[in-house]
């Protein structure tokens, strides 16, 4: 199963460097120039706001599916007939409270068609990954891989095209965005479906009220811990947006810096969703999960590390880079969010772990938590501090999230992290620590802030490959076979 994850990794990150950083800096960043840090703020407002809400279209269908579907392939047609109908009743029913819950916040009479689209647009996505949950849990991660990339190689030809080679690129808004991905994500739902039909014969939708009592009540556990997980991990742009008179403004020089914390996500991400299906199997059929635990804790925790220190010593430099509109407090907040990254990505290994073990009430338990933290933290230090406020208190419940699952894992699982490699990421940090105290100054005096950064990454790759934190030997055994 190693050499497995390692090669899937592999791919999935290559594929991934090639398409998504494109986006993320290239597309999703010169939307936010050219219409604006307000516009754009408000925008992630709305996307935010629909993204809580979310979990109404998916219940916990989509981890609940490619948990169940890894361990019992056979049961694939069954599922996919009557999962498939359910969203779509659910997808209804999550429209409907978007627009209630807009006139709350004055969403649904101030924005309609934006907030409309950005609900289809939630759809679509929860559609696509749902569809990829079966691909993965077959077996097919490289396609799986594939299309995770696909909506955003239809975006950045569509929204490339409007931003540089449109007779109208100058008028460009932020509804033509949102429209763009709408076309994409229903591009990439379609070939999705096309590539999983034949190995779904004799499917069909079957509206049964029985069943889809049967199965919420399987799902609903995952539902409850993505919905705390993303309450968490978004509700605070909407309380930036809601708690301050220039809301709109501080969303968009948080969200400028969260796209970056969000193109360094990517690795979690992306490794997460090969972990779940492979430890979902590993438990079925009682292979030992430490092996990959630990390699895969290794690589994205050096890479967290490596990442996150850069992202502090260049903060200013970084934004001022990428945002027409930045100053140093845009850097500030981008130091102080990047932090959090370590514990991201810890969450993701972690977390994957104990949801395929099924050990559900505990995460939701602690997500209860992380997330009633959240809202009270940033309800008192957004007014005073703006977007650092919001940065530092995500730092915070990230932080006590994953230390929390990571006890979980060793107290109901048995299962830890080996003493060395805490020691050595430690020796990791505190190298880079140095380097960036004592040496950068310097180096950036003498040779500029981009050459001196390549050079930090490139002393903490040399690092971590000399302290045996990069499985190069592995990656070289397995690529020889």
């Amino acid at each position: 199963m190693k050499r497995e994850f390692l090669i899937n990794m592999a791919f999935l990150l290559g594929i991934n460097l090639l398409i998504k950083p494109f986006y993320i800096f290239g597309i999703d960043r010169g939307v936010q120039n050219i219409v604006g840090a307000e516009n754009y703020g408000l925008y992630l407002s709305l996307f935010n706001f629909a993204f809580i809400l979310g979990i109404l279209n998916d219940l916990g269908i989509q981890n609940f599916n490619n948990r169940h579907i890894s361990q019992h392939r056979h049961l694939v047609v069954k599922y996919v007939s009557s999962l498939f109908s359910l969203k779509l009743l659910l997808s209804a029913l999550f429209l409907i409270v978007l627009f209630l819950g807009g006139l709350l916040l004055g969403y649904s009479v101030n924005f309609p068609q934006l907030l409309f689209f950005i609900g289809v647009n939630q759809i679509l996505s929860s559609f696509s990954l749902y569809l990829r949950t079966n691909a993965s849990g077959l077996g097919y991660y490289r396609w799986d891989s594939f299309f995770s990339i696909l909506d955003r190689l239809f975006l950045i030809g569509i929204v490339g095209y409007l931003l540089w080679l449109s007779p109208e690129r100058a008028a460009f808004k932020i509804e033509w965005f949102v429209w763009s991905q709408t076309a994409s994500l229903t591009l990439t739902s379609l070939i999705l479906f096309t590539f999983l039909r034949p190995k779904l014969q004799g499917w069909k939708l079957r509206f049964n009220r029985l069943k889809f009592l049967a199965l919420l009540r399987q799902s609903l556990p995952f539902a409850l811990v993505i919905l705390l997980m993303t309450m968490y991990t978004r509700v605070d742009v909407v309380m930036l947006e809601q708690l301050l008179e220039n809301g709109a403004r501080e969303a968009g020089i948080y969200g400028g810096a969260y796209r970056i914390l969000d193109a360094a996500n990517m690795l979690g991400f992306l490794v997460a969703g090969l972990l779940l299906p492979m430890f979902s199997r590993q438990l079925k059929t009682k292979e030992s999960v430490v092996p990959l635990l630990q390699l895969s804790f290794r690589i994205l925790m050096t890479a967290a590390i490596l990442l996150s220190s850069a992202s502090w010593f260049f903060r200013s430099e970084i934004m001022q880079l990428l945002y027409w509109e930045a100053t140093p407090y845009w850097g500030s907040v981008l130091g102080v969010l990047m932090i959090s990254y370590l514990a991201l990505c810890g969450t993701y290994i972690h977390g994957s772990l104990l949801t395929a073990n099924g050990q559900l009430r505990s995460m939701n338990l602690l997500f209860a938590g992380a997330i009633l933290l959240n809202i009270i933290g940033n309800y008192f230090l957004i007014p005073h501090y703006g977007a650092v406020g919001a940065a530092a208190m995500t730092v915070v419940t990230q932080t006590l999230a994953w230390l929390g699952q990571w006890g979980l894992v060793q107290k109901d699982m048995h299962v830890g992290i080996d003493g060395s490699t805490l020691i050595r990421l430690l020796g990791l940090l505190l190298i880079l620590v140095g380097i960036g105290l004592f040496a950068l100054p310097a180096l950036v005096a003498s040779i500029g802030w981009l050459p001196a950064l390549l050079s930090y990454l490139a002393a903490g790759g040399c690092s971590a490959a000399f302290l045996k934190l990069i499985p190069l030997r592995e990656l070289t055994q397995n690529y020889s076979r």
